[in-house]
C-alpha cells in the first residue's frame, strides 16, 4: 500500500539521544515530501520547543503538539484547533501536586512554566539553553504556579517527573479517577496530564480527514505509551525500541 502521510514522533523516535535529527533521517523525508506525502510531527512537547526540528525539516504542515491538546500553524503562528484544560481542574492538579511535593512544568500558551527547578524541569532547560536563542523555547520560573494558572489563557498540560515511579503512578491514577482528565506517560518517570479526551491519535485522526484522507493513509512512528493511539490506528504503526519504557498502567 501507497501510504500519503508520515507521523512522527519527535523523543526517541525522530531525535537522537543528543536530540539531533540524523542526516540520513532529513534526506529521507525531503524525498517523501517531494514526491508529494505529508509530514508531520506528533509530539508531546510544547511548539515553542521543536522549532529547530520543523526548520530542519522545513516543514509546510501544522504540528500536532502536547500530546493531542491541540494542532499549530507555524506559518501563520497561530493555533488551529485546541482543547486545553479547564482553570479550575488545573488548580486542583496544582493542590494535589503541592501536597504530593511532586514538581513539574505547565504548559500555557508560548511558554512553560515551572515553580521548582527539579528533574526532568532541569534537564529541559538544560537543553534549552544549549540551543541558539532564535530557537529557545521559553521557559518561565514563577513564584506561584497557581497564581500563574489563573493568569494564562491556555493551558495545555502539565509535565511531572518524580524519582518515586510507584508515587507517580499513584499520583496519576488519582488524577485520572478524581478529576477525569488523561495521564500519558511519556517516559519512565514523566507523565503528562491533559484534558481527558485529548491524544494524539484523535488530533492527528482530524487533521488527516481535513485532508480528505483517512487513518489507512497513515504510516506513524512512536515509541512510548502516549504513541499507541496514533500507532494502533494508522494503516501501519512502527514501534521504536527504547533501552528504557514507561511504567505499565
Amino acid at each position: 500500500m501507497s501510504y500519503r502521510v508520515i507521523a512522527l514522533d519527535l523523543d526517541g523516535t525522530l531525535l537522537t539521544p543528543a536530540k539531533t535529527i540524523l542526516p540520513q533521517s532529513v534526506e529521507a523525508l525531503k524525498k517523501a515530501r517531494q514526491a508529494g506525502i505529508h509530514v508531520a510531527i506528533v509530539t508531546g512537547r510544547h511548539h515553542c520547543a521543536i522549532h529547530p526540528f520543523y526548520q530542519a525539516l522545513e516543514l509546510d504542515t501544522p504540528a500536532i503538539c502536547c500530546n493531542g491538546t491541540y494542532l499549530y500553524d507555524y506559518q501563520n503562528k497561530k493555533v488551529l484547533a485546541a482543547d486545553p484544560l479547564d482553570t479550575q481542574l488545573a488548580l486542583q492538579v496544582i493542590e494535589m501536586l503541592d501536597q504530593q511535593r511532586i514538581h513539574g512544568l505547565l504548559y500555557v500558551d508560548d511558554a512553560m512554566l515551572y515553580q521548582t527547578p527539579t528533574g526532568h524541569v532541569t534537564r529541559i532547560l538544560n537543553w534549552a539553553e544549549s540551543m541558539p536563542p532564535h530557537q529557545r523555547p521559553l521557559f518561565r520560573q514563577v513564584p506561584d504556579l497557581a497564581d500563574a494558572a489563573r493568569e494564562a489563557g491556555a493551558m495545555w498540560k502539565f509535565a511531572l517527573s518524580h524519582p518515586n515511579i510507584p508515587e507517580l503512578q499513584q499520583f496519576a491514577s488519582r488524577v485520572e479517577v478524581e478529576l477525569g482528565l488523561a495521564c500519558e506517560w511519556s517516559w519512565h518517570d514523566q507523565v503528562d496530564i491533559a484534558k481527558g479526551g485529548n491524544s494524539k491519535g484523535k488530533r492527528l485522526a482530524q487533521w488527516v480527514n481535513s485532508l480528505g484522507l483517512s487513518m489507512s493513509d497513515v504510516i506513524a512512528f512512536g515509541d512510548n505509551y502516549n504513541d499507541l493511539s496514533m500507532l494502533e490506528t494508522a494503516g501501519l504503526g512502527v514501534a521504536m525500541r527504547r533501552s528504557k519504557r514507561a511504567p505499565k498502567k
